[in-house]
């Protein structure tokens, strides 16, 4: 990723904060981003084949509809709670130590899910193995937050969300090569597909050896000299001189010796206190990172279960021509989000998500319309574009409510929202299927359509009712706690 905007003058880099912020673009900004977009992918990737996996799955094991469905609920209900409980930990002890033990317990998890021998172990492993999945959504997207300098901050949080398309590519492709080309039967071809994507995950623990923690974290939490090193050691990386820390005994935020700082009156709280401190002191901020993730999670998996339950049977796409179905979509998806990721810093945080959730909504209906066709060809064309809206929509999303959130609470709020959004993934796949069948499809991409415009009419309001716009601004200027005078 390429940065050709100027750093702030080095007379300006007072804290570690704004030292952070100076900093241009380097190989370790480069290496940072594919570490964390590389953990973003992996988990792209598990989710993706257990789309390929779970029919010659449901074979092996005589499963029904039914069950099939239960094993995505029961995976969607691993991540919600996944989601609250990372987000906690990853506030209370870091997002470097819960890089390496997210990643570690999904990808075993999903070892042993090839190695499954009832139906009932599979949900046990799979649940399981949504737990990591779920942290790593609110650890991967604090951390790119506090570690890429403001200017270029919202297009970095998108270029790693674009991992996620990537790796619905590489699924795409790996279960046509053992689903089609090696022709395995359905006793084999799912447990290889289980294992192949969890032996990837060490190929991803390397690249995240280059991510150090974040010293804002560090900074939050006391412990300002590990902050200062981490700090000293990028700019040395970067090519700059390091600076001090300003006066007075005043570090990072303009911390004073009490371990408080501009970040909030308390730093340490977990669990339900931090969510009551969410809810007390940035309700307006959690409401509009629940109601994004909620609008685009519905729409998102609910349509996914659409094309599988309804659409394909209808315009009689072949089980053969499936996985390419899936890779074209991906395809589109990755243009449409690297699209969005040019304008979130250039146009703003609300303008770029409104109308990015607009358009996913008319994707829907450009989706709507090919359905109603019969032409697979169309239906396919829409549904590239319709996963290029849409990833651009939640692409968007993540960045803009991440860096809303104050440090110590930053994953606790990510984790928050997300879980509320899984809510919406487990009732738009479990209820839209069910809907076109008795309705119709038309039904079910209306219902999607109106919660695509929720999440726009969300922005909306949060703008209206003077919602921070926080690009190209430093996090320690988007929040302050009661006790501080306001900042120009």
């Amino acid at each position: 990723m390429t940065d050709h905007s100027p750093a702030p003058a080095p007379a300006a880099a007072a804290t570690l904060a704004a030292r952070l912020d100076r900093l241009p673009w380097s190989r370790t900004h480069t290496a940072i981003l594919l570490a964390l977009g590389a953990g973003w992918l992996f988990d792209s990737l598990e989710v993706s084949l257990f789309g390929s996996a779970v029919g010659p799955l449901g074979s092996h094991f005589h499963a029904t509809v039914f069950e099939q469905d239960a094993i995505l609920a029961v995976w969607l209900g691993g991540i919600l709670i996944g989601a609250l409980a990372g987000g906690h930990l990853a506030d209370r002890y870091g997002r470097r130590r819960l890089f390496v033990l997210t990643l570690l317990w999904y990808a075993a998890f999903t070892v042993l899910t090839g190695a499954s021998w009832a139906l009932g172990v599979v949900y046990v492993l799979r649940f399981l193995a949504a737990l990591g999945v779920g942290a790593e959504y609110a650890i991967i997207n604090a951390a790119v937050a506090e570690l890429m300098p403001a200017r270029i901050r919202g297009r970095a949080g998108a270029v790693v969300m674009n991992f996620w398309p990537a790796g619905g590519v590489l699924a795409g492709l790996l279960a046509y090569l053992l689903l089609n080309t090696l022709a395995l039967s359905d006793a084999v071809s799912w447990r290889c597909l289980f294992i192949g994507g969890g032996l990837l995950a060490p190929v991803v623990l390397w690249f995240r050896r280059h991510v150090p923690e974040s010293p804002r974290w560090l900074a939050a939490r006391g412990r300002r000299a590990e902050a200062e090193a981490i700090v000293a050691g990028l700019e040395r990386a970067c090519g700059l001189p390091p600076l001090e820390a300003a006066a007075g005994g005043r570090g990072a935020y303009g911390q004073g010796t009490d371990g408080r700082g501009d970040d909030g009156p308390e730093l340490r709280p977990g669990g339900l206190a931090a969510l009551g401190e969410l809810v007390r002191h940035h309700p307006g901020r959690l409401a509009l990172g629940a109601v994004l993730d909620l609008a685009e999670a519905f729409g998102y998996y609910g349509i996914f279960a659409l094309l599988s339950v309804v659409v394909l049977p209808k315009v009689h796409i072949a089980d053969a021509q499936v996985p390419f179905f899936y890779i074209l979509g991906n395809l589109g998806a990755l243009i449409g989000g690297l699209v969005m990721a040019l304008f979130l810093d250039r146009l703003g945080r609300h303008r770029t998500v409104a109308v990015s959730y607009l358009l996913a909504a008319a994707g829907v209906g450009l989706l709507a319309w090919a359905t109603a066709s019969g032409s697979g060809t169309w239906v396919t064309l829409a549904f590239m574009a319709a996963s290029g809206f849409a990833t651009a929509a939640w692409t968007s999303a993540y960045p803009t409510f991440t860096e809303l959130f104050p440090t110590h609470l930053r994953a606790a709020g990510v984790g928050t929202s997300v879980a509320v959004g899984r809510i919406g993934a487990i009732v738009g796949t479990l209820s839209l299927p069910s809907l076109a069948t008795h309705l119709g499809a038309t039904a079910s991409y209306l219902l999607v359509v109106a919660f695509w415009l929720v999440g726009a009419a969300a922005v909306a309001v949060f703008h209206r009712r003077g919602g921070i716009e926080a690009a190209g601004r430093p996090l320690e200027t988007l929040t302050r706690p009661a006790h501080l005078p306001a900042r120009a």
